[in-house]
């Protein structure tokens, strides 16, 4: 089977359990201090960075993961997110601190998910912090963190250790997720609603933003 051609705009969803981290992963992947804030904001970012082959796109998410968030307000800020990473984000990089992930955000994490499209999980890759305290076992513990161990399975253990992670081996990892997936993104059409005004909203969203993170 040929390989599929890579994309011009790779577009990837931040997600995670701590803002700091999603902030520090953003910048990271841009090279650039484009999310500055010390608070996480109420509504999803979207900066983009033109590379060497293409245009990376980064829609990072306020708090998702929130149990206090309601059903309602999740929805509105899955739709922003939506919105922002039209037609579809490629991959989603989830960036999660294991010793503070809970059984409430892990639920809403599959919520959020299944918002997108049944497909979603083909599209995680997950970025996991070491311990803060590293010890003889830390790291098989985490690999078998009870809460996470369905979210490994449904993703194929698609994971990496953010402890001395370098830019290209995390974009040649986001590259093969989109190979593997034979360069589809994933179809976010559980909001048909949503979807005839993606691209007319799409650039001033945009703008917006851009703007939120000067």
């Amino acid at each position: 089977m040929a390989s599929a051609a890579p994309v011009s705009e790779l577009r990837v969803v931040l997600l995670g359990n701590i803002w700091s981290e999603r902030r520090k992963l953003g910048n990271f992947i841009l090279r650039k201090m484009v999310f500055n804030t010390e608070k996480a904001p109420d509504h999803s970012l979207r900066i983009s960075e033109l590379t060497e082959d293409k245009e990376i796109v980064l829609i990072n998410t306020p708090d998702l993961l929130h149990p206090e968030i309601s059903e309602d307000k999740l929805t509105e800020l899955v739709e922003n997110c939506v919105r922002l990473s039209a037609p579809g984000p490629h991959v989603f990089l989830l960036v999660l601190q294991p010793e503070d992930f809970t059984e409430p955000q892990t639920k809403r994490l599959r919520s959020i998910l299944e918002h997108f499209g049944d497909r979603s999980f083909d599209h995680l890759l997950m970025l996991i912090s070491t311990p803060r305290e590293e010890s003889s076992g830390s790291t098989v513990k985490y690999l078998q963190h009870h809460l996470l161990g369905d979210i490994m399975r449904k993703c194929r253990h698609k994971m990496l250790w953010k402890k001395n992670l370098e830019r290209p081996e995390l974009l040649k990892i986001m590259d093969q997720i989109v190979e593997e997936n034979d360069g589809d993104h994933v179809s976010c059409d559980v909001f048909e609603d949503v979807k005839s005004d993606l691209f007319s909203g799409h650039e001033s969203l945009k703008e917006e933003g851009a703007a939120s993170v000067k």
